[in-house]
């Protein structure tokens, strides 16, 4: 693809600096070029996970985008002066890419979580958008012995758009290393977004997302999470006392 995305690395990691029209844009033409497109929707959290693990960091070095869906990675980018032009959240890029997908019909895959939500959510999306043809639908509970099995079955159906819901250990690097194989030109990890459409989970009123708090009413609804919530400060105090050397280039471990 002949456009190059303006990115802000934080910590080695090529966030986009780009809107959500512009990501949108940029999405709908690799979708109509067939081309392979690896969405990373990061957050402080997933920050932290790469720069404990090489593996997990390398991973997320290999995406075609990522983009500022934590508040902490837009005010990052900003406290280190180099702002990103907004937050791109995940659940709202996927409904403006599935209210694209009407226009064209698409083909959309739903991937993750129990049976019961993913099967519950591609009930509701598919009312929303009538139009966007809903080719198929798994859980995420399945192990690496069924690989094989889940890629040929979404190759199969040949979507447009691959949405992805599963633990998050798993999801991304699962994505990463099988996309290649499976042939779909736009694949984005969507973590908790089924819940929410299902009514599993409800999700953050705008004054917790103008406050950027979304991630305490989140915890307020799953306080399970709160082992994963710690890194959150981390990643504050580490972007206050890391500031000149937060947007430096890093080796790829």
């Amino acid at each position: 693809m002949s456009r190059q995305v303006p990115t802000v690395p934080i910590y080695g990691i090529p966030f986009s600096s780009m809107s959500m029209e512009e990501t949108v844009e940029y999405l709908i033409e690799a979708i109509d070029n067939k081309k392979t497109t690896h969405v990373i929707t990061a957050n402080p959290i997933m920050i932290m996970s790469a720069l404990d693990n090489p593996d997990y960091y390398r991973m997320m070095r290999t995406a075609e985008l990522i983009v500022p869906d934590g508040a902490g990675v837009v005010w990052a980018a900003s406290h280190v002066g180099r702002p990103v032009a907004e937050r791109v959240a995940g659940f709202d890029l996927m409904h403006r890419l599935l209210a694209f997908g009407e226009r064209r019909r698409w083909k959309v895959y739903l991937l993750g979580t129990t049976k019961d939500t993913i099967e519950t959510a591609a009930e509701k999306l598919q009312l929303q958008y009538p139009q966007v043809r809903i080719v198929g639908v798994r859980d995420g509970f399945f192990g690496p012995s069924e690989d094989a099995e889940v890629v040929a079955q979404i190759r199969a159906a040949a979507p447009d758009m691959l949405f992805v819901a599963r633990g998050a250990d798993t999801q991304e690097p699962w994505i990463a290393k099988y996309k290649h194989e499976l042939g779909v030109p736009l694949i984005m990890g969507v973590g908790g977004s089924f819940d929410i459409i299902a009514g599993k989970l409800k999700r953050a009123p705008v004054l917790f997302q103008r406050l950027r708090l979304e991630w305490f009413y989140r915890l307020l609804q799953e306080p399970k999470r709160y082992k994963r919530m710690l890194a959150l400060p981390k990643f504050v105090v580490k972007v206050l006392r890391d500031k000149d050397n937060v947007t430096k280039p890093r080796p790829i471990p």
